[in-house]
């Protein structure tokens, strides 16, 4: 998933090529495109392409372990060693996106230089009003992450070194200590952005956003107007919508943040971060972020946890046990009763989702968390969260299984688990659209068991409608008239191939293909959700209890 991709408008010129060995690191800038060692499948290190999105200094661990009168000196650096380089890895998911030493770097191959922007082609109309494109959203989104490619510093000094071609001088990025906010090269965007550092207040992260568009010529017509400079946008306008739109961000700059943790330690595991998340900025940037697997808080260095856990007392999420059943329990909390550790989880849950965005405000929410027991407590496993009020029956706003305990069955758990509290409210519930790739897999995986399931161990006519209120499943994701739209996601029954034309009505046919995977994945599956030991009643909110603020 590049950070973006052009459309074809057209031919293109080519990219321009410096070819190698002859430019230095410094020559290297935002945008470029070059080839970088990693670690292959094999084990053994090999050369990806890959696009530079950010660069900056090499990081000082404030939290690093100093003796007792030792003074640190501060030696000559190499470039090569000095410099960081964030990187997107061409034909990647984003979220393998990192933070590469410049001694990775390959500058014995070619360096591609990023493609020249040719001129906006005007369009003239006669007699009526041509409306302007409407993808000014998805190009915003599809430049946010390389803005800084066409930005300039706002104390940017030329670095030595051979400029590459088409490339001009203002337009090279001068790595500096901590990422910073890029002017957008628009004139009509200039004067908006002065307040545009306030935003950034909680951790570090690129938030340029171009802005330009399409220029057309309409013989007199007005301009269409530019969208809202993200200088505009506010944590309180983000608190709104929130209340009206679920959990999905509504600002286009929150996914373009450049990734700003490296590894999380939770408990006896050690992962990669996938996405930004807002910690704190003395945290940003840490080899190792430490989090107390109990409570959530977070901390720079193992002393600080290991201090932390001797004054920590809990051994379970502070809500209610509302299910258990061998080693698996579930633990209510309200958003608004157990703040701190809501917050702890949305930030922690941030690092693997992308597009969610529910650090600003959790009163609005329930919480559901899955542990798993042993003789030292209960273990956090993953956990979704839902709306007190949804206006959309929404039984799911943010789901995750921790990648520490993924493709082991949780997943399908938490799914279950949210379609069990929907029975017995006695609603039709759905996640929250759109899905993520990972999760949109799971829900299709798993309505298309629930299905199955359900019509291999019925003798009865079964209609659409049955299957919907014995599965709690809504009739839009049974059956989706527009499941081939990738847009939407697909309808388990269009995706089996169920329905079959006979005798002038819809019939569902279950073929023997489909029933052959059907056993293999019951016989597979080990976990299930035991409705008996659930014990719950479905909340009841009051008008005063559902006034939130923040």
């Amino acid at each position: 998933m590049a950070p973006h991709t052009a459309k074809d408008e057209g031919p293109q010129p080519p990219p321009p090529i410096t070819p190698g060995g002859t430019y230095s690191i410094q020559t290297v800038s935002v945008g470029c495109k070059l080839y970088i060692r990693r670690p292959g499948p094999d084990g053994q290190e090999e050369e990806r392409l890959a696009e530079i999105l950010s660069i900056r200094d090499k990081p000082t661990n404030a939290y690093g372990v100093r003796r007792r009168g030792e003074v640190k000196q501060e030696e000559p650096q190499r470039p090569e060693e000095r410099l960081e380089f964030f990187v997107h890895w061409d034909q990647f998911n984003k979220r393998l996106d990192e933070w590469v030493s410049g001694t990775r770097l390959v500058l014995s191959r070619d360096l591609e230089w990023p493609r020249p922007k040719a001129p906006p082609a005007t369009k003239k109309v006669v007699g009526k009003k041509t409306p302007a494109k409407n993808n000014r959203q998805q190009s915003l989104l599809k430049r946010a992450a390389t803005a800084n490619a066409l930005a300039v510093g706002k104390a940017a000094k030329a670095e030595p070194g051979t400029p590459g071609p088409s490339t001009p001088a203002s337009a090279r990025a001068s790595p500096s200590p901590a990422p910073t906010i890029g002017k957008k090269r628009k004139a009509l965007h200039e004067e908006d952005e002065e307040d545009e550092d306030d935003l950034d207040a909680d951790a570090e992260g690129e938030m340029d956003v171009d802005a330009e568009g399409e220029v057309l010529d309409l013989d007199g017509a007005e301009h269409p107007q530019p969208p809202p400079p993200v200088s505009a946008f506010s944590k309180e306008q983000e608190i709104e919508k929130l209340r009206t739109s679920g959990s999905m961000t509504q600002s286009i700059s929150e996914i373009a943040r450049v990734k700003n943790l490296n590894r999380l330690q939770i408990g006896k595991h050690e992962v990669d971060a996938w996405y930004f998340s807002p910690y704190p900025k003395e945290y940003a940037h840490l080899p190792v972020l430490y989090i107390c697997e109990f409570c959530l808080s977070y901390f720079g260095s193992a002393f600080m946890l290991s201090r932390h856990r001797k004054r920590c007392n809990l051994l379970h999420p502070p809500g209610n046990e509302i299910y258990r059943h061998d080693d698996i329990s579930f633990f209510e909390l309200d958003g608004k009763r157990q703040l701190t550790y809501c917050r702890n989880l949305s930030l922690l849950s941030k690092c693997f989702l992308d597009h969610k965005t529910l650090y600003y405000d959790v009163t609005p929410f329930l919480y559901y968390v899955m542990c798993q027991r042993d003789s030292s407590g209960c273990h956090m496993v993953g956990y979704f969260s839902k709306e007190k009020e949804s206006a959309d029956n929404y039984n799911v706003a943010c789901i995750l299984t921790l990648p520490q305990h993924q493709r082991h069955g949780y997943g399908k758990l938490l799914i279950e688990f949210s379609y069990e509290l929907s029975k017995r409210e006695g609603k039709l519930g759905s996640p929250e659209k759109p899905l993520s790739d990972l999760g949109l897999l799971g829900y299709r995986a798993y309505w298309a068991e629930t299905i199955i399931d359900l019509l291999m161990n019925t003798t009865e006519d079964v209609s659409i409608d049955d299957i919907a209120q014995k599965t709690s499943i809504t009739h839009a994701d049974v059956m989706n008239t527009y499941a081939h739209l990738s847009s939407a996601p697909l309808s388990p029954c269009t995706t089996l191939q169920l329905f079959k034309h006979y005798k002038g009505q819809h019939v569902i046919s279950i073929p023997e293909a489909v029933q052959e995977r059907y056993k293999k994945a019951k016989e597979k599956r080990k976990r299930r959700i035991h409705p008996e030991c659930l014990i719950w009643k479905p909340p009841v909110f009051s008008r005063d209890q559902l006034r939130f603020g923040w």
